[in-house]
């Protein structure tokens, strides 16, 4: 077991130092100025909010790099169906990083649908049509359910091959987080009787949180990707919790949250004052897990672009300022790659291990 722990720890420090190289080396680069002047002479003013905003936002387009005025990017399917129109699929390039319309269509730069297809009417009107886009966001999801998909489905087989002979490679490092999720979380939060009905979701969602953070902190494609900052997936996750926890509710569940036994009846009749704060808190329980790691992967990456920022707006005060601050700057970005590192398994953490508690909650009989 030391020697798998070794190995384990091996594998994480390797992962560090290379996240970190490729980190720093990207985020030196300069940042794209999008809004394009029509003299070129004149240079708009960096603008660190839209700068770290169109970081961690959707895309229709994955965005690898720019280089003096050249932007390298990966296109993806647009696909939109419009009243007039109908189906439209095609690709992204069509747009020329924004500054085209295709047909009828563009990224809209401002207002409502800012960063949005949209469709020009005769009249001059724009409409936002039925987009179901192979956006940026959704391309990553794919990336890491294939990830999951080649990793368990690896390691499924190497089991059957190999039922009795130890864990090697992958699955020596996967094996001590699968027991981790099984033992130290549904075991204890649910019940030694009730928890294989619900590993497989926990698992699941343990190790899609976790490796999606992992890929976010990638800043070069696959990854990079704002996916689990997504309020949209984060919503998913915890309806998903939400409804599994409602559907594997007994009656002694719903018996304390309704009528709750041993409370005086003032606090139930005739303002059901305490049915009310329990029934709501059966609907915040997964706002606050929507919200607890779209704010906190969200966040993460603010502050390290936030960093990064403080070079070009230096350097745009003095070039000696910019590489003066560069170094700083850098510096604490890597500071917060480790702290990242530790907050994408936190987060994965704590989503499973609530989500556990709530359905051992809901399973949990009366003691009579």
């Amino acid at each position: 077991m030391n020697f798998r722990c070794r190995r384990v720890f091996l594998s994480i420090i390797i992962f560090l130092i290379t996240s970190l190289v490729v980190g720093t080396v990207a985020f030196s680069s300069e940042p794209e100025n999008k809004n394009h002047s029509e003299n070129p002479a004149e240079k708009k003013a960096f603008n660190a909010g839209e700068f770290m905003f169109d970081h961690i936002k959707d895309a229709y387009e994955w965005h690898i790099l720019s280089w003096k005025g050249h932007h390298v990017s990966i296109p993806l399917p647009v696909i939109v169906y419009s009243k007039t129109s109908g189906l439209n699929i095609f690709i992204s390039s069509k747009f020329h990083h924004g500054h085209e319309s295709y047909k009828s269509f563009k990224i809209e730069k401002e207002g409502k649908y800012k960063g949005k297809v949209v469709e020009e009417m005769e009249g001059g009107a724009v409409v936002r049509p039925f987009d179901i886009s192979i956006t940026k966001n959704i391309t990553s999801l794919f990336i890491g359910v294939a990830i999951m998909l080649w990793l368990f489905l690896g390691i499924a087989k190497t089991y059957r091959k190999n039922p009795n002979k130890a864990p090697k490679g992958v699955q020596a490092f996967l094996e001590p987080l699968i027991l981790f999720v099984r033992d130290d979380i549904a075991k204890p939060a649910i019940g030694e009787d009730k928890y294989e009905k619900y590993l497989p979701y926990l698992l699941t969602v343990f190790f899609f949180i976790w490796i999606n953070n992992m890929l976010g902190l990638i800043p070069i494609f696959p990854g990079g990707a704002n996916l689990t900052g997504n309020i949209a997936i984060t919503l998913v996750l915890a309806l998903l919790t939400f409804i599994i926890t409602t559907v594997s509710g007994t009656k002694d569940y719903w018996v304390h949250i309704i009528n709750m036994p041993g409370v005086p009846l003032l606090l139930k009749f005739p303002i059901p004052l305490l049915p009310f704060i329990e029934i709501m808190g059966v609907f915040l329980k997964p706002f606050v897990l929507m919200i607890r790691l779209f704010a906190n992967i969200t966040a993460g990456h603010l502050i390290i672009l936030g960093f990064i920022s403080l070079i070009f707006i230096f350097g745009n005060m003095s070039p000696i300022g910019g590489y003066g601050i560069s170094i700083l700057s850098i510096g604490f970005s890597i500071f917060m790659m480790f702290i990242e590192l530790l907050v994408a398994f936190i987060q994965a953490y704590v989503f499973t291990l609530l989500s556990a508690m709530y359905f051992g909650m809901a399973l949990e009989k009366a003691h009579h």
